[in-house]
């Protein structure tokens, strides 16, 4: 499939057409697949997509495809979207445009994002709050200055005393 593909079956959680009103192609149905359409444009556009939109995302590298699943999830109009290290697999300038990224669409979607991440330099750099766990056990949780200064987090992520 698409990348454009793609995002439009992630909006189609949101219409209202059930498979009679598509079947028989009720007005309704092309008035909603237009807005999908228009909400895949923007966020194809939003997410640098746009020129390889109609690409099988099978062909595309690997931060496109990323970008791809991030479009998909967002087409949903999430108000809470969880984020499972997104960073896996990302070379450093992908890792800033993902930061990026991240702070782009809470301020200008207003999506809260709850980040799972082991890699501390994105999690601080976008977080507004950070709890830090350790073997499951929450040992700090504040902003990410107060959780960088916490005792309990330094021990257990660098294995030292302050």
């Amino acid at each position: 499939m698409s990348a454009r593909d793609n995002v439009l079956i992630g909006g189609h959680c949101r219409s209202r057409g059930g498979f009679v009103a598509n079947a028989l192609r009720l007005p309704l149905v092309g008035c909603e697949e237009r807005l999908l359409n228009q909400r895949a444009s923007g966020l194809l556009q939003k997410l640098h997509l746009a020129s390889v939109a109609d690409l099988p995302v099978s062909v595309l590298p690997f931060w496109s495809r990323k970008r791809v699943e991030l479009a998909r999830a967002l087409a949903s109009e999430p108000k809470l979207l969880l984020l499972d290290e997104p960073a896996a697999g990302l070379n450093h300038a992908e890792l800033g445009e993902l930061g990026e990224l991240i702070v782009s669409i809470r301020n200008r979607l207003g999506t809260t994002i709850l980040l799972v991440e082991h890699h501390m330099n994105l999690v601080m750099r976008v977080s507004d709050q950070v709890v830090a766990l350790d073997f499951g056990r929450k040992i700090a949780d504040g902003t990410p200055a107060e959780v960088q200064k916490n005792p309990d987090v330094i021990r257990a992520y660098l294995g030292g005393e302050l």
